[in-house]
């Protein structure tokens, strides 16, 4: 994790640097600074920087991965990585809901944006207890 840690903190100063430039440099105008713009770099560095921390705090909690070593060997990551479905239609059905509550946002349709939000919450739970319930139950 000490790898994703540096690449978002990187990220973070980058766009952190890039807000005082671009703030100096709009405010040289004749329109005077893009207050827009220096919000948004100063937003997306917050939210770099949020994950980094959260990848600094995780990294400490668990043991260092062979890429967070020098002397990890490439062997040492091979094994399972966890699981991952191998066929869902689940987020199909959350990508079409949030579609439909975007399109009531955009239209203000209060209508659309409760039938959107309550499509989101069915697929949403209908992802999360895939393999909880049917046929792809486990039983032990």
């Amino acid at each position: 994790m000490k790898s994703e840690s540096r690449i978002f903190n990187l990220v973070a100063v980058f766009l952190f640097i890039t807000a005082a430039v671009y703030y100096i440099w709009t405010d040289n105008s004749d329109e005077g600074a893009d207050w827009v713009g220096t919000t948004a770099l100063i937003l997306s560095g917050l939210l770099c920087a949020m994950c980094g921390m959260y990848f600094v705090f995780i990294a400490r909690r668990i043991e260092p991965r062979p890429e967070d070593r020098a002397d990890g060997e490439i062997h040492e990551g091979a094994g399972e990585l966890g699981f991952f479905s191998p066929g869902s239609y689940w987020p199909l059905g959350v990508a079409a809901a949030a579609s439909i509550t975007g399109l009531g946002v955009a239209f203000w349709a209060p209508w659309l944006i409760i039938t959107g939000g309550l499509a989101v919450l069915a697929a949403t739970a209908g992802l999360l207890f895939e393999y909880y319930t049917g046929s792809r139950v486990e039983h032990h």
